[in-house]
């Protein structure tokens, strides 16, 4: 039941400020007359700060999305007529089809004057159709409305299948944020008719993406990229709030550099993920972090050394006994050739890890958080020198 609570963990913020908004228009009073220009600054306001964001932090798929639906709310506010909105229901979905189905190529580079140059089209599109008369056109079953049309509708679903499939398994918040940006459109569109809704949803859809990319920025400064821990700069905020109770594991992986230059650089790789994996399911209440190359940092709070001794050991433990399996050079890639000729040669090595540990708490020569790291680091090196793959304190 836990693990996929955590998977679902990026989506609560969008779900929040979706709810909220809902939540607010339900029960809330209209704007008072002095305040009602906000029904048109809010959306500007909040998707031109989801633009400006994407593009310093060079998200593509979020610059598209927050400039498809400015443009969106821009047109609309500008022509409200059944055309225009026809077209918009029409226009963002399939921009969001696109960009999630593409690769992303970010926001200040080659790819982005492709975007540029569409967007600049599509605007021009709807400038011309401001001017024109086809509403016989509209009365077509693919295009009829009201709420939204049925072609814009399978745009949607199809926007948003493609926006969860790049969602998963990773779930960042970025990814998530762009789903939810998408959800809120559908739910403008949906109430173009009325636009207190229209304009609050509008709004909610730069909102989560802003508030993803906020996220995102944050997730990459604090979270190490490989395998997934928190980094170096999380755990030297871990550190600061720490009370006067707690003890600090530094873990190593033996003769990682040799194992590294042997069976190259992408089993290193697949070595330090899986011992980060063990390493984040350990007792005790201890957090792992990646502290830098091969080792890395267990914060145990409001625990002694002794205490989280079993626990140190049955995650060192636990990476001793695993078989990690390498393919071997002779074994066809494709899987239905080796098949045939599985036990005929073609053999996978069984390689095997280990990890030296060692743990330290506060002391009269080590108060600090930092000092106590550094004593654990000097156990570690005792059971480095003590022949490895041990605990020592």
């Amino acid at each position: 039941m836990i693990e996929p609570l955590r998977a679902l963990r990026p989506a609560w913020l969008p779900a929040a400020i979706l709810a909220a908004a809902a939540l607010v228009l339900s029960l809330g009073p209209g704007l008072p007359d002095s305040l009602v220009g906000l029904r048109t600054a809010g959306p500007y306001g909040a998707l031109v700060s989801a633009l400006v964001l994407a593009w310093w932090f060079n998200r593509g798929r979020s610059f598209v999305l927050a400039a498809s639906m400015l443009l969106a709310f821009a047109a609309y506010s500008a022509y409200p007529t059944k055309l225009i909105y026809t077209a918009i229901a029409l226009l963002v979905p399939l921009n969001a089809l696109l960009a999630m189905v593409r690769a992303e190529k970010g926001a200040r580079y080659r790819m982005a004057y492709v975007w540029l140059a569409l967007l600049g089209a599509e605007a021009l599109i709807l400038y011309w159709l401001s001017g024109l008369a086809l509403e016989r056109a509209l009365e077509s079953w693919p295009l009829r409305s009201p709420p939204t049309p049925f072609l814009a509708r399978l745009l949607f679903a199809a926007a948003s299948a493609a926006a969860l499939w790049r969602a998963w398994p990773e779930h960042t918040p970025l990814q998530v944020g762009n789903a939810g940006a998408i959800v809120a459109f559908f739910i403008a569109a949906e109430w173009v008719d009325a636009p207190r809704v229209f304009s609050m949803f509008m709004s909610v859809g730069g909102v989560i993406l802003v508030v993803s990319l906020l996220q995102e920025s944050h997730h990459l400064a604090f979270r190490d990229q490989l395998t997934g821990l928190p980094g170096r700069r999380a755990l030297e905020e871990r550190l600061r709030s720490l009370g006067e109770r707690y003890a600090i594991a530094m873990v190593d992986i033996d003769h990682f550099k040799s194992f590294n230059d042997r069976h190259g650089h992408d089993i290193g790789d697949q070595v330090l993920r899986l011992v980060a994996g063990r390493l984040a399911q350990v007792g005790g209440g201890g957090t792992a972090y990646r502290y830098g190359g091969e080792e890395f940092c267990i914060v145990f709070p409001w625990r002694d050394g002794d205490d989280v001794a079993p626990d140190l050991e049955a995650s060192r433990g636990a990476i001793e006994r695993y078989r990690m399996a390498v393919r071997g050079e002779d074994r066809p890639k494709k899987a239905k050739e080796g098949a045939k000729r599985r036990g005929g040669g073609a053999r996978d090595r069984q390689l095997s890890v280990t990890v030296s540990i060692g743990v330290a708490g506060p002391s009269g020569e080590a108060r600090t958080p930092m000092q106590v790291v550094k004593a654990a680091d000097e156990a570690l090196y005792r059971a480095k020198k003590g022949g490895r793959n041990r605990l020592s304190r």
